[in-house]
C-alpha cells in the first residue's frame, strides 16, 4: 500500500492530528483529513516520532548467523521503532573491504525492514596493525562514512592519527571503542567495591577515559571527526565536556544498559550482565543521564550484541560480552527520561541521523518529509519475555522486567514494517 492515513496521533506530544502518508513522504498533516484510498491507522493515544536511528548495531552476518542475521536483526530493529541501523564491522569475515560492506548493505536492502548502513573496519581484520581499505569502502555502493574496530580499541596512537587524517578527506568518522588494552587484561567487570568483594578482576574507569582524552587531542590536532562508542564513566563525561567546550569535532553515545543497570548485577554471576565496557556504578549512571540531557552525550545507541546460547549460558569468565538492545531501547529511554518526546527524538533519531549522514532519516513527521516514523503507545507497560523477541538470540538483561511504552507501528519510506505491534514481513 502506498498510502496510510494515521488518525488522531500526537506528533512529538502535541495535540492530536491526522497524518497522511503517500508515495513515501508525509503528504499532509492536520485534523479531519480524508483519503479514501489510504489504509487507516487508528492512533488515538499514540505518539508519532521520527523513525529511530541506531549508530551501533551488531548484526553478526556474515559469519555468526547462529546468533543473528541481517534479516532477524532488521526485524528486531523495526519492532523497536527503528528505520535505520548502522551495522558494526566485527563480522567473519571482518567488514574491512568494499566487498563485505556491500554484501551487508545488499542483505539489508533485501530484508527491506530498515535501512542497514554498514560501518567499515578501521584496520585490517580488526588487528590494529594497518589501515583497512577506507577509501574503497567509502566509494562502494554502501558509501561507508563511519569506521570502527568496535570490540577492539585502535590502541596505536600513530595508526589512530592516520585514520583520522584519511577519513577527513570525505568527512568520515572514526568511531572509537575506548579501552586501553594494557589496563584491562583479564578484566571481568567494573573495578570497584563490588569487583573486590566478588574476587573478579576489575576494569578501571581510567582505561576508557585515557583513550578518550588521547583521541580528542588527536582529533583536535587533525581537525577530523571522532565518535566515542558506549561512554560509561563519569570521568569520560568530563573529558568530553571539556573537548566540546574547545570546539573539538567529537560526538558520543551511551547505551540503554549503561543508563539503567549497575555493576551490582554481577553479584548474580549471570553472564547476561557481562558487557564491554562493563556496567558501572550509580554515580556513573547519574553522570551519564545528566550528560545525555545537556548534550555532552549526543545520542543513545543500543550496542545490540546478540550471542548464541553457548556463548552466554556458561561460566562468567568464559562468556562473551554483550546484550540485546534494539527491541527495548525506546522503553529504557522512556524509563530514564520520561515522556520528553522532543529530547527522545533528538537523541534517538535526529542526532544519530546527522552524525551518520543518513539524510533520509531523522525528520519529524511534517509535510514533505520522508515518511520514516514510528508510533508509540506511552501508556502501555510490557513484561520483557526473551522468547518473544524477534532477535535470533535471547541475551536480554531485561528479562521479566516491566518497562514502559510499546511500539505499535513503524513506517519505512511510507511502507509499514510494523502494524499493531507485529512485523509485516
Amino acid at each position: 500500500m502506498n498510502a496510510y492515513l494515521i488518525r488522531n496521533v500526537s506528533v512529538l506530544g502535541a495535540a492530536p492530528t491526522d497524518v497522511l502518508i503517500r508515495d513515501g513522504v508525509v503528504a499532509e498533516t492536520g485534523p479531519g483529513l480524508s483519503a479514501p484510498d489510504a489504509g487507516v491507522v487508528d492512533a488515538d493515544g499514540l505518539v508519532a516520532l521520527p523513525g529511530l536511528v541506531d549508530l551501533h548495531t551488531h548484526l553478526r552476518e556474515p559469519g555468526r548467523e547462529d546468533a543473528e542475521t541481517v534479516e532477524t536483526g532488521s526485524r528486531a530493529a523495526a519492532l523497536g521503532g527503528y528505520t535505520a541501523v548502522c551495522a558494526m564491522a566485527n563480522t567473519s569475515p571482518v567488514a574491512d573491504t568494499a566487498g563485505v560492506v556491500e554484501q551487508v548493505w545488499r542483505l539489508g536492502r533485501e530484508a527491506g525492514l530498515v535501512d542497514v548502513q554498514p560501518i567499515g573496519a578501521v584496520t585490517v581484520g580488526l588487528a590494529g596493525e594497518r589501515l583497512a581499505e577506507l577509501g574503497a569502502m567509502a566509494d562502494s555502493a554502501a558509501r561507508v562514512r563511519i569506521f570502527s574496530d568496535d570490540g577492539h580499541c585502535v590502541a596505536d596512537p600513530r595508526l589512530m592519527r592516520r585514520a583520522l587524517e584519511y577519513v577527513k578527506a570525505f568527512d568520515g568518522i572514526i568511531a572509537q571503542h575506548a579501552e586501553e588494552p594494557r589496563l584491562t587484561e583479564g578484566a571481568q567487570m567494573h573495578e570497584g567495591e563490588v569487583s573486590t568483594r566478588l574476587g573478579l578482576t576489575g576494569w578501571p574507569a581510567v582505561a576508557e577515559e585515557a583513550i578518550i582524552a588521547r583521541d580528542v587531542l588527536l582529533a583536535e590536532h587533525v581537525g577530523s571527526r571522532l565518535h566515542v562508542c558506549h561512554v560509561s564513566t563519569a570521568g569520560s563525561v568530563e573529558v568530553l565536556r571539556q573537548a566540546k567546550a574547545r570546539g573539538v569535532r567529537v560526538t558520543a553515545e551511551v547505551t540503554p544498559h549503561h543508563l539503567l543497570l549497575t555493576d551490582v548485577r554481577a553479584e548474580t554471576y549471570d553472564p547476561v550482565f557481562k558487557v564491554n565496557p562493563p556496567l558501572r556504578t550509580a554515580t556513573d549512571i547519574a553522570a551519564l543521564r545528566a550528560a545525555l540531557v545537556d548534550g555532552v552525550i549526543d545520542i543513545i545507541a543500543t550496542d545490540h550484541a546478540p550471542h548464541a546460547v553457548e556463548d552466554k549460558e556458561c561460566e562468567w569468565a568464559y562468556a562473551r560480552p554483550g546484550m540485546l538492545g534494539l527491541e527495548t531501547a525506546l522503553s529504557i529511554a522512556l524509563d530514564v527520561l520520561g515522556p520528553e518526546w522532543d529530547l527522545i527524538a533528538e537523541r534517538m533519531s535526529r542526532a544519530p541521523a546527522r552524525i551518520a549522514g543518513l539524510t533520509e532519516h531523522g525528520h519529524d513527521p511534517a509535510p514533505g518529509a520522508p515518511a520514516n516514523l514510528t508510533l508509540v503507545d506511552p501508556a502501555a507497560r510490557r513484561v520483557i519475555e526473551p522468547a518473544e523477541l524477534a532477535s535470533r538470540s535471547r541475551n536480554t538483561p531485561y528479562a521479566r522486567m516491566t518497562l514502559p511504552g510499546r511500539i505499535v507501528a513503524t513506517f519505512l519510506r511510507g511502507e509499514a514494517t510494523v502494524l499493531d505491534g507485529k512485523a509485516i514481513k
